[in-house]
């Protein structure tokens, strides 16, 4: 696919294969402040990394990819490789990574941005809204047969992103502070052009119309462009789930892969058809996950759970019911467990404000403790 062309051919590709993106945190080894190191691991890494290896935004950030994989089994194999490659080779230059989607007391102002033409026009563009942006996120591609059930799921799966948001929720400190929001990193990426909710597409014609439209008027360069909570991902074929906070434990990745995965194989194989719906209802929904995660509220949209309003974690507790036939089908419901954990222990989020205890002084000992329960299968 030419990216910057804006006649994007959708590559079907074999039915709800994978892809997962994780993106690190660069701390140092003795302070636990972001370092600006990611070019060193790279160099360090030649020859053995690879392109699924490599830097974001700012030097402070890396990025994990895995390959296409058909199990979340295999997704557990490759990220477990790679992240223990990566780790190594961090201890090396006097850091560590860290899962979380906000470091908590790092300053925004100090960070370097990373080198290439995109990201210095990117920051040319935000100015101080880009010296703020210093996220981390989990992203996930679902392979589809064709591009009209991709448009469909990207339209249908909208409404439900936000359980997956109240699920994985993980950054409730920046600059120092309690913000106040189990998800903070998600009021600062909403900041961003063109970043969030995406709005109702309807067709593959209805997408096309809408990157020509804002290519025309010069409000994006390429497609990566677009940082819509889902997204369609033409060059690989897939449908790509953005929306989630990094949790801080590696098992809590997985049960939200599984829970991703098997949710857009039932939107793909289910009747139901796409609708427009209100984007102030998307926004509230959205709001309520962000700001109080599994203790916000719900409007199920499309009435998959039931049509009710409901707590956020009832809703999460009625999509884990709902996609679990999907599920033991692929054989990874055992991934699930995780986010019944969540569900029942709180979220990431929840467990940062547990070790800090409202002191920031605790903040290097907090993300020590995050650090030693990344394997963990229990919280």
């Amino acid at each position: 696919m030419q990216d910057n062309a804006f006649t994007p051919v959708f590559n079907g590709s074999q039915e709800y294969t994978l892809g997962v993106e994780l993106e690190f945190q660069l701390v140092d080894r003795q302070s636990l402040d972001l370092v600006p190191r990611v070019n060193n691991i790279l160099e360090d890494l030649v020859p053995e990394g690879s392109d699924r290896i490599v830097p974001e935004f700012l030097q402070s950030i890396i990025e994990l990819q895995t390959g296409v994989c058909e199990h979340v089994d295999d997704v557990a194999d490759d990220l477990s490789r790679i992240i223990h490659l990566v780790e190594d080779t961090a201890v090396h230059e006097d850091c560590y990574l860290y899962s979380t989607s906000l470091h908590p007391f790092a300053d925004p102002s100090a960070q370097l941005l990373s080198k290439g033409e995109r990201y210095r026009r990117i920051m040319d563009e935000l100015q101080q809204v880009g010296r703020q942006f210093i996220t981390q996120g989990m992203h996930v591609h679902v392979g589809m047969p064709d591009r009209d059930t991709a448009i469909r799921v990207c339209d249908i799966i909208q409404p439900y992103l936000p359980i997956l948001l109240a699920l994985s929720c993980s950054s409730p400190f920046f600059c120092g502070r309690d913000t106040g929001f189990q998800s903070y990193r998600t009021k600062l990426f909403e900041v961003l052009p063109l970043a969030g909710i995406s709005g109702y597409m309807g067709t593959w014609q209805g997408y096309i119309d809408e990157v020509n439209n804002l290519h025309a008027h010069q409000a994006i360069e390429r497609l990566k462009d677009l940082w819509w909570d889902v997204r369609p991902s033409p060059g690989f074929g897939t449908v790509e789930i953005r929306i989630c906070d990094l949790p801080y434990r590696f098992y809590s990745i997985l049960g939200l892969t599984a829970a991703i995965q098997a949710l857009a194989a039932f939107l793909a194989e289910t009747n139901l058809s796409s609708r427009p719906v209100s984007l102030q209802m998307l926004k509230c929904n959205k709001w309520q996950a962000a700001r109080h995660g599994l203790g916000g509220r719900f409007v199920d949209i499309y009435g998959l759970l039931g049509g009710a309003d409901l707590p956020l974690r009832q809703a999460a507790d009625r999509l884990l019911q709902l996609i679990h036939p999907v599920t033991e089908r692929f054989g990874t419901t055992g991934y699930l467990q995780d986010l019944y954990n969540i569900l029942e222990q709180g979220t990431s989020a929840d467990r940062q404000r547990l070790l800090a205890g409202g002191e920031p002084k605790k903040f290097k000992e907090m993300i020590t403790s995050l650090r030693n329960d990344y394997w963990l299968r229990e919280q």
